[in-house]
Parts: structure tokens; C-alpha cells; sequence
């Protein structure tokens, strides 16, 4: 593990490493009177002037051209998709900038590039992507015909089950429940691997009817798919922990418990047998036997429970910011349950899990206890956690106070960078930057501000939060809370201010505020690109 990972946490540690790498923002003024009548034109020349000639691997996949295609250009997308040599890899990312288009309200352009996909199965995935975009678009027609022309069963359960969805969404659930029930006869005629995640969109399309005799059966159906479906030692059901969530959100816990409770053996025959136990009760269970027993003790292995900590973890996830108290901590009273059992492979997910829903519901003793089974060298950045989740829950009194008690440098000032933004996040500025300055570490310093330079333009302080900008010493963070607080500003004054954080650290910086401000910016990045690479 990279020195510092731990303590930082990912997101954390890779933005510290590159921006620390980019060097300290200059001490004088270079940059603050560029493009100071905030006129589009010049922008647009400082931005062609800032694109080098190698764009990295992101230029024709990924971020980049999903933001073409957010801003309207979808054609200038589909133009760099179509330079990939491999037919596979170009269809995948076609078939990602339809679904960006359709999530978009473009469906029209979603379609015609739709159609151009050659490979059948990512042109179905597409058709797909399309059916519920033109059912929120009014054309309730095209998409049934959308859904009819589908070729693979398991595409056209998912695409009658999403329409029936998009309906549901758009108030009409009387529809909504009869094309639930194509999706149904679909569903029944071919069993797939995404069945489950079918029959989940089901249940909730029945909720949202009024049915719950069918969200019922529907959840039991579930069930029933997860223990019949090639359930391994390592498997983890993702639409199981669906049902559970929604049931758990509705104080029904009848379900999880029925699930954690560990099967009966049943004698059978000495041949089917493995020290005592039966074979098939024992084949589900995650570890291994404790100790090592005599050829023919007759110890039974432990049964297992059939819900997986990796599920139940998945549960407590869903449900952490919107359940009921008594839930949430019933919850997470049989997750610690399972884990004194023994949790199998998934340990580590459950105890993280159960730990910040505890915090995240006050629970601050309960969750640094649990913090304390874990390996010494990783506990201050689960305490760095716990304080995040304990500023959320509405208490950042006493999160401030539990970060200032952690030892580790990195894991304090990334505690302290949370408690700030929830300061900032609950429109308290002026306490949440006298905090920021206690922060020791300079790069976390300057990231605890951003939050603050945010949400003093939010209420309306413009100079200040634009001060506050400038003072952060790394030129990279510097940039992206001028880029931040350019989404703001009103447009002259946004165009000033991401001209600023191009001319401190690039285009890449700005160009998601850019995208915004000046819809003609990503074009303009993407044709200096494709000039200088020969494309």
C-alpha cells in the first residue's frame, strides 16, 4: 500500500499526489487581469492556446467525449469514437454516448447513433438506453415499438421492465403496471443472469402502483432467484440486497432475519457427509474449519447464514441516510451480530459498513469501538471517516472535537477537511474557515478552503470568496475553486474567473464549469486536439 493511502483514503490521496506535483500557484498577480472583460471570444484563445498535444488516454473514451455529448455535441463525440480501431471497444463507447444523449433529453441524436452500432448485442443494449428516453419524451409508442424491435430475451425483459419504470415515473401507473406485466411474461419465458435486477424494477414499479401484494410476491420471487441461481461461496446478490433495503425502509426486517439465520442440519448418509455436517447446508458457508480436527470427529462446520455480510453490508449502505432510527440501529445490531459469528470474506466490507452507519446516526462510542478491531495502521483513517459520517448526522461539534483527537497528521487533517465542508455545506463560512486554518498540512489547508469559497459565493459574496480563492498556495486546488466559483458568477464575471483557472492550470481544470458557461468551449478543446494529433 502506496505510504499515506491509508490515512488520505483514495480520493483523497490521488488528488494530494498530482496536485502537489502541479507546485504552488505564483506569489504575484500573473493571471488575475487575463480576459478581464470576461469576453467570450478571448477565453475561447486562451483556451486553444492551452491544449498540448498529447491528450492522454481520455481523448477519444471516458469523461471527455461524455461531456461533448452533455453539451450538444454528440456529433463531434461520435467523431472521436469512431477513430478506435477495435470494433468492440468502439461500439462500447457509441453505446455509452447514446446513454449519455438519452439521459440527456436527446433522444433524436441518441437514436441515429444508435442505429450506426454494428455489433447486434451493444445495438440492443442501446435500444435499450433509448426506450425509456423517448417514454419521458411523450412517445410512448416509439418506445413499445423500440421494445418489440429487441432481439436478445434478456434485453427485452429489461427494456419492458424500464419503460414500465419511466411510466410509473411519469404518474401513470395504471400503464405502468400493464407494461410491468409484459416485462413480467418476458422475464418468466427466458431466466437470465440479470433476472434479479429485472424483478427489482418490477417491485418498484408495483410500489409505486399501489400493488403491494404483487411488490410482495415479486420480492419473494427475488429470493427465490438468488438461492436457485448459481449461488457460490463468493457471490454477492445485488437485487437480494434491494429487496431488503426496501423492506428495511418500510421497518420490515421479517426477511433479513429469516436470511441470518443459519440453516438446520439434517442427517444423511456417512458418504454426504463432511465431519458430521451435510454437505449441501455446509457448501454456502464463506470459511473454513477452526483448528484442526481428527480424521472422523464428528464437530460439525458452523452453518452458515444465507445472507452474505457483503449483502447485508450493501443494505446498510442503502439505507444509512433515510431510514428510521430504530431500523438503522436495529440493522446494525444484526450486522455486529454476524460479524461475532463469523462473516467470511466480506468481513472487512460489513465492519466498515455497520461502523459509519453508526456514526452517521450518532452513534460515536459504538463506531469507534468497532474501529478498534481493525489493524492499528488503518484505524485513523476509519476514525477520519467517522468523523465525516458524525458531521453529517447534524453534530459537527462533536466531530470537530473527535478529529482534533486523532493522532495521525493525514488522518486528522482529513478529518478536519470534512468537518469544514459540513460547516460550509450547512451555511456556516465564517467557523468553517477559521477551521480550515487550523489545518496544518498546506495542501489539506487549501482543500478545506475550496468548500468555503463555494459557499461564500452561494450567499452571495462574491469578492470575498474570490480573495479566498487566490490565497490558496497550490496552483491546482487554486484552479478548481476559481473553476468553482465561476459556475456561480454571473457571466461575464464567470468567464474572467475560468479564464484565471486556465491560465493556472489548463483546460482540464475548468472545462466542467466551461461546459456550462460556454457550451462552445469543449468543441473548441476537442478541434485543437484532434489538429495537433492528426485526427
Amino acid at each position: 500500500m502506496p505510504d499515506g493511502l491509508a490515512p488520505w483514503g483514495h480520493e483523497l490521496f490521488l488528488g494530494r499526489e498530482r496536485e502537489r506535483r502541479r507546485g504552488l500557484a505564483p506569489e504575484n498577480r500573473a493571471g488575475r487581469n487575463i480576459a478581464r472583460s470576461g469576453f467570450e471570444p478571448c477565453l475561447l484563445a486562451l483556451l486553444r492556446l492551452s491544449v498540448g498535444g498529447d491528450p492522454g488516454p481520455g481523448l477519444t473514451t471516458g469523461w471527455f467525449p461524455r461531456t461533448l455529448a452533455r453539451t450538444g455535441h454528440l456529433v463531434r463525440a461520435a467523431e472521436l469514437a469512431y477513430t478506435i480501431s477495435d470494433e468492440r471497444e468502439r461500439g462500447e463507447e457509441l453505446l455509452a454516448l447514446v446513454r449519455t444523449a438519452a439521459d440527456e433529453g436527446d433522444p433524436y441524436g441518441a437514436q441515429a447513433l444508435a442505429e450506426s452500432i454494428p455489433l447486434r448485442q451493444l445495438r440492443d443494449g442501446a435500444l435499450v438506453a433509448l426506450v425509456p428516453a423517448w417514454a419521458r419524451a411523450g412517445e410512448r409508442d416509439l418506445a413499445a415499438a423500440l421494445a418489440e424491435r429487441i432481439r436478445y430475451p434478456h434485453n427485452r425483459a429489461r427494456a419492458w421492465a424500464v419503460l414500465a419504470q419511466a411510466v410509473a415515473d411519469g404518474g401513470d401507473t395504471h400503464e405502468a403496471l400493464r407494461l410491468a406485466a409484459r416485462a413480467d411474461d418476458e422475464a418468466r419465458a427466458f431466466v437470465f443472469d440479470g433476472t434479479g435486477d429485472v424483478l427489482v424494477l418490477l417491485m418498484e414499479v408495483a410500489v409505486a402502483g399501489g400493488d403491494r401484494m404483487r411488490a410482495a410476491a415479486l420480492a419473494d420471487r427475488v429470493e427465490d432467484f438468488t438461492r436457485s441461481h448459481d449461488r457460490t461461496a463468493w457471490s454477492r446478490s445485488r437485487p437480494l440486497a434491494a429487496v431488503l433495503a426496501h423492506e428495511a425502509l418500510s421497518g420490515d426486517l421479517d426477511r433479513v432475519d429469516a436470511l441470518l439465520r443459519p440453516p438446520t442440519g439434517t442427517p444423511v448418509d456417512a458418504g454426504d457427509t463432511l465431519c458430521g455436517w451435510a454437505l449441501d447446508a455446509a457448501a454456502g458457508h464463506d470459511g473454513g474449519p477452526e483448528g484442526d480436527f481428527g480424521e472422523g470427529d464428528p464437530r460439525p462446520l458452523p452453518p452458515a447464514p444465507f445472507l452474505r455480510a457483503g449483502e447485508l453490508a450493501d443494505v446498510l449502505d442503502a439505507v444509512a441516510e433515510t431510514a428510521a432510527q430504530d431500523v438503522a440501529l436495529a440493522l446494525a445490531d444484526r450486522a455486529e451480530a454476524l460479524l461475532e459469528s463469523g462473516a467470511g470474506r466480506d468481513h472487512d466490507t460489513l465492519l466498515r459498513a455497520v461502523t459509519l452507519l453508526l456514526a452517521r446516526r450518532g452513534q460515536a462510542e459504538r463506531a469507534l469501538a468497532l474501529a478498534d478491531r481493525i489493524d492499528a495502521d488503518l484505524r485513523a483513517g476509519r476514525h477520519a471517516e467517522i468523523v465525516r459520517e458524525l458531521a453529517r448526522s447534524g453534530d459537527p461539534d462533536a466531530a470537530e472535537t473527535l478529529a482534533r483527537t486523532i493522532t495521525g497528521h493525514r488522518a486528522r487533517a482529513r478529518a478536519l477537511i470534512e468537518v469544514v465542508r459540513e460547516l460550509a455545506r450547512r451555511g456556516d463560512p465564517d467557523r468553517a474557515e477559521a477551521l480550515a486554518r487550523v489545518i496544518n498540512d498546506r495542501w489539506a489547508q487549501d482543500e478545506a478552503l475550496v468548500a468555503v469559497v463555494r459557499e461564500r459565493a452561494r450567499r452571495g459574496e462574491p469578492v470575498r470568496a474570490e480573495a479566498l480563492a487566490h490565497a490558496i498556495a497550490h496552483r491546482a486546488v487554486r484552479a478548481r475553486a476559481l473553476a468553482a466559483l465561476a459556475e456561480l458568477s454571473e457571466p461575464s464575471r464567470a468567464r474572467r474567473l475560468a479564464a484565471q483557472a486556465v491560465f493556472l492550470d489548463g483546460w482540464e481544470a475548468a472545462l466542467p464549469a466551461l461546459a456550462r458557461i460556454v457550451p462552445r468551449s469543449t468543441a473548441v478543446v476537442v478541434d485543437q486536439l484532434m489538429i495537433r494529433n492528426g485526427l
